[in-house]
């Protein structure tokens, strides 16, 4: 973590407050309205020489409403614009938002809007389910996934060209089609699928237990998401502890965009990781917000330092293994240096005339989790 507190708050005004550089700038800032300019409530946290307190504050806090009312005006733009241009050529499609804006983990300048474009005219299904030993199921189709799926990307290639001809359309994505510029206040990726009827969504019928189908660009293979499932299970734990949940996921998000290390952790991941932290202590985050970054600090820690329990943890849908990779292992070192510093800085501004060398970090975070700052 860089030691110049001011260059990060800069960084994060900019960012919450939507300032910004390049195409459709006029755009970008006439969507924010007066709100943006106005001093948020974090700014006023603390003492004015709690930098680092008020950084780390104002990272867990949630974008604006106005904020989010264009990411998702942004999004439906682009989708009903695939709608039309895909019907033309006999393709029915639904189009769902996915990611960190329905979850409400976005981040200004940082997060783009997920588009899935699902085409209805394709689907598969557990064979073992209820439904289809009902024989609920026409027969099978003889195209394979990653036909079809091939096929429905490169025509949304060529229909984000024609629908924005104005913006730059980035085709070399694995899973995503990305649509920026121009017009569009934000970044959308689009990524192309067909439904997959799991079993438990043939007994339940809820769209939380339906998979979705997506292609790797570069593989040529399908693989099978639950992202329904993903956001209302972090959606619940949340909730269930006042939003302490949400705002240790922003908090590493707003940290790793602002970090000089090498963090390439998703933001997938990254709320997988935040989902396994201790509840109870980040319940604390409704009383205290800094009992939130105490959590993350020992959480991230603690997993780097028993890589073994962190290599078992999987993502909300227990879909795969968070920690899949030897990069991911490194990349939670990187995250988990900078929330120690980070809770240092915080810690050190907090109590000023304390010694801090010699103070051990579960100390520190004793220390903080009760401010009322």
């Amino acid at each position: 973590m860089g030691s110049d507190v001011n260059a990060r708050l800069s960084q994060l005004r900019s960012r919450r407050k939507g300032e910004t550089t390049g195409i459709a700038l006029d755009s970008l800032n006439k969507s924010y309205t007066a709100d943006a300019l106005d001093i948020e409530d974090w700014e006023r946290r603390g003492s004015a020489s709690q930098h680092w307190t008020r950084y780390a504050i104002g990272a867990m806090q949630s974008v604006g409403k106005k904020y989010t009312e264009v990411s998702v005006t942004t999004g439906n733009r682009v989708a009903d614009q695939l709608r039309e241009r895909l019907a033309k050529v006999n393709i029915d499609a639904v189009f769902k938002l996915q990611g960190s804006v329905p979850l409400d983990v976005h981040i200004r300048r940082v997060s783009d809007v997920d588009v899935l474009a699902i085409t209805t005219e394709f689907l598969t299904y557990r064979v073992s389910g209820v439904k289809s030993k009902r024989g609920g199921y026409s027969s099978p189709s003889p195209r394979s996934s990653s036909e079809v799926l091939r096929e429905l990307r490169i025509q949304i290639e060529a229909d984000l060209d024609n629908a924005f001809p104005s913006a730059k359309v980035d085709k070399t994505g694995a899973k995503a089609v990305k649509v920026s510029g121009a017009s569009l206040p934000r970044s959308v990726d689009v990524v192309p699928g067909h439904w997959h009827d799991t079993e438990a969504y043939q007994e339940s019928g809820r769209q939380a237990d339906r998979a979705v189908k997506i292609y790797n660009k570069r593989t040529g293979e399908t693989i099978e998401n639950l992202p329904f499932l993903h956001i209302e299970r972090v959606a619940s734990r949340c909730d269930s502890i006042k939003g302490g949940l949400r705002k240790a996921i922003r908090l590493c998000k707003n940290v790793k965009a602002d970090a000089d290390r090498d963090i390439q952790l998703s933001s997938y991941d990254i709320a997988a990781v935040m989902y396994h932290a201790d509840t109870n202590a980040l319940r604390m985050g409704q009383f205290s917000e800094l009992a939130v970054l105490s959590e993350t600090q020992r959480h991230l820690d603690a997993l780097y330092r028993d890589q073994d329990t962190a290599r078992k943890l999987l993502v909300p849908d227990g879909s795969r293994a968070i920690f899949d990779s030897a990069e991911k292992i490194g990349w939670l070192y990187q995250l988990s240096l900078e929330m120690d510093e980070l809770l240092d800085n915080v810690y050190q501004e907090c109590f000023p005339y304390m010694a801090s060398s010699g103070v051990m970090r579960s100390a520190k975070r004793s220390s903080i989790n009760t401010l009322a700052v």
